[in-house]
């Protein structure tokens, strides 16, 4: 993996704080394998809340910006109320989940 383990917990804190504690995030592409270089950050979500998507998802948008300036990530969202999309069914399984990656005094576990 290329991010750093506190890097992740900053990203699971950001998120979590908007879409809900129950959110799950999983980092998967160029950033899972160690070989790659580049690349931007490439996040899975699933919410368990589906209602004002479009402005959580902006907010995350934004405090990922603070967070990390003019970086590239690309953000799949899925409310668990629906079943996943393709693209989604691939990311979630070729993904590792950013809490596995962080100490468990970093971030709490879903």
């Amino acid at each position: 993996m290329r991010l750093k383990p506190e890097l992740a917990a900053r990203l699971l804190l950001e998120i979590r704080a908007i879409y809900g504690a129950d959110a799950e995030v999983w980092l998967f592409g160029s950033h899972v394998d160690d070989r790659a270089r580049g690349g931007d950050i490439d996040l899975y979500v699933e919410v368990a809340d589906d209602t004002e998507l479009l402005d959580r998802h902006l907010a995350v948008r934004r405090a990922l910006y603070r967070l990390l300036g003019e970086r590239k990530v690309d953000l799949l969202v899925r409310p668990r109320t629906r079943g996943p999309s393709p693209m989604e069914a691939i990311a979630r399984k070729t993904s590792i989940p950013l809490h596995a990656m962080t100490s468990s005094r970093q971030i709490p576990s879903p």
